[in-house]
């Protein structure tokens, strides 16, 4: 199965000027567990929760420090076209949990280990 199939198109993101109080209220509304750090239509980070975790155990005022502090500048990504197995090695490779999913350099979504865990247990699937 191809990862555009799986991931979430919606892809929420924030400035890398945001505050980390105003991404962590993004992530929580949206359900999310990590926003795309975009300038413009330029992917240059990702934040995610253990970031704004980090942060606050840093002792860091989230209201008042920028995103970009705490992002993991150029993520890496997946192509849209690379199957599920791929995403998967890929997170073990990097230790990471979310993957951004491109298409030709732009971001169309974002692919979590939580959802290959959700696609192993509706469907058991294992790259068959």
């Amino acid at each position: 199965m191809e990862v555009r199939t799986l991931a979430k198109h919606e892809v929420v993101s924030a400035a890398p000027h945001d505050s980390l109080i105003d991404a962590a209220s993004r992530m929580q509304f949206n359900e999310v567990g990590s926003l795309a750090v975009m300038d413009g239509d330029a992917l240059i980070g990702i934040i995610t929760e253990r970031d704004v975790v980090r942060a606050v155990a840093d002792g860091v005022d989230p209201a008042t420090t920028a995103v970009v502090g705490y992002m993991t500048p150029e993520p890496v990504t997946i192509p849209e076209w690379a199957d599920v197995t791929e995403a998967a090695a890929t997170m073990l490779r990097v230790g990471a949990r979310h993957l951004p999913v491109v298409d030709g350099g732009r971001v169309i979504g974002m692919v979590s280990a939580r959802d290959l865990l959700e696609l192993e247990a509706e469907s058991g699937y294992a790259g068959a």
